[in-house]
């Protein structure tokens, strides 16, 4: 799931958080005041609206923190909308998450103290009213990496929604770093504390892993019960629940493809550099997941970073061997496990007026140019959701037959 390992954690951070470390504040900035990085603007036709919404489900207490007697999650929608003008544009983390964020977060190599990560703006718009053009319209799901935040896939995210799609990005609370609450609450991750009381016992890091990932699936099967029900206004009624898909990175996409094995109401997923099975290391085999084990009979896409293919990941060979529906594979020759996030457009920005050396951007986001991989994991989700959930043709770039990035190398159609 990832080659990079932090100090603070070592096994739950090897499967299931990207490379989260602690970091102390470094001596002042080389430049003035903090740094406030940018976003690239989506690709679609689309200007996108947002709203965030409090999802409590009151029939299970927290599994993290059981004194609370119910499951409170965060979620960004976002939407094609009508226009924009006069809705501001939203931040991509709130104060008390970006405070957290520039802590513990999963960016080698960069220092705490020198990124105003609460600056940044995304190029979705709060409260702009949708385009009800298309209503309803399909609806996909995000789950970040164990650790992340949601708005760590919002150039994914902002752009798919660009293109039409209705995009539903969900905080995992107590597992993501910091989630802010409406009323200004912000709470924190357990995980690290968590694996100190499992380490150095395998058997209770497994059962951790298990469970990280079954409180994720839980918040997923959640979402999807209580959205048509929380939606405000013009937004109600304008989800199509019945085309359904999810993807996400890292732990996220592994969330993505069990939820689709648990819960048939997703009809397509895809799993960004996600491993599939309960283990420390990618290539470790064993210890495999249900949707590993078992397959899946509807649509899937993964997507890897340089290495992690058939032949890496025991677990995606699994999945491949079992299952019977249509599925596609592929990585990106130099991508990293980061080249999946947002890291992509951020780290260059940072490296280069930090002066980071090359190789904290490679230990981050590989060798593959930034633009390049932000322009192929668009079309290919793109692709993949209009096909599956739109019924459009996507040209054979999930078939190997187009040539427009070179940087995509294909998995083998073998045999399921």
């Amino acid at each position: 799931m990832l080659t990079r390992r932090a100090a603070l954690l070592s096994a739950v951070a090897a499967t299931l958080l990207p490379g989260i470390t602690a970091r102390t504040a470094s001596a002042a900035p080389r430049t003035a005041g903090l740094l406030k990085p940018t976003l690239p603007p989506p690709s679609g036709p689309h200007p996108v609206g947002t709203l965030s919404l409090r999802l409590v489900d009151r029939t299970r207490s927290d599994p993290w923190v059981p004194s609370r007697p119910y499951r409170e999650l965060m979620v960004s929608v976002r939407y094609p909308a009508r226009a924009v003008d006069g809705h501001p544009a939203a931040p991509q983390m709130l104060p008390g998450e970006a405070a957290a964020f520039d802590v513990l977060n999963s960016f080698t190599g960069v220092p705490a103290g020198v990124v105003d990560w609460s600056a940044t703006r995304t190029h979705a718009h709060e409260g702009a009213p949708i385009d009800r053009s298309a209503s309803p319209r399909p609806v996909i799901c995000y789950s970040p990496g164990a650790g992340d935040p949601r708005s760590l896939g919002t150039t994914l995210c902002d752009d798919l929604a660009s293109r039409g799609h209705v995009v539903v990005m969900l905080d995992h609370t107590y597992d993501a770093v910091a989630v802010q609450f409406p009323d200004g609450r912000v709470e924190k991750t357990v995980l690290p504390a968590e694996y100190d009381k499992a380490s150095p016992d395998e058997g209770r890091i497994t059962a951790l892993l298990r469970k990280t990932l079954a409180v994720r699936v839980a918040d997923v099967r959640f979402l999807l019960d209580a959205l048509p029900g929380a939606l405000p206004g013009e937004l109600s009624g304008a989800l199509d629940m019945d085309r359904v898909g999810m993807f996400g990175q890292s732990a996220g996409g592994f969330t993505a493809l069990q939820a689709m094995h648990d819960d048939r109401r997703i009809a397509a997923a895809a799993d960004l550099d996600g491993v599939l099975a309960y283990v420390q290391q990618d290539s470790t085999p064993g210890n495999l997941s249900t949707v590993a084990a078992d397959g899946l009979d509807r649509p899937f896409l993964l997507m890897g970073m340089d290495g992690n293919d058939l032949d890496g990941v025991p677990s995606w060979d699994a999945l491949w061997r079992h299952s019977p529906g249509w599925h596609r594979g592929l990585t990106l020759r130099g991508a990293e496990h980061a080249t999946y996030t947002d890291a992509e457009a951020l780290i260059p920005q940072l490296a280069h007026r930090l002066g980071l050396p090359r190789e904290t951007v490679v230990a981050n986001i590989g060798t593959i140019p930034p633009r390049r991989a932000i322009a192929a994991e668009r079309a290919c989700l793109a692709a993949f959701f209009d096909r599956w959930l739109r019924g459009r043709d996507d040209d054979g770039l999930l078939d190997g037959r187009s040539g427009r990035y070179p940087e995509m190398r294909m998995f083998p159609q073998r045999p399921a």
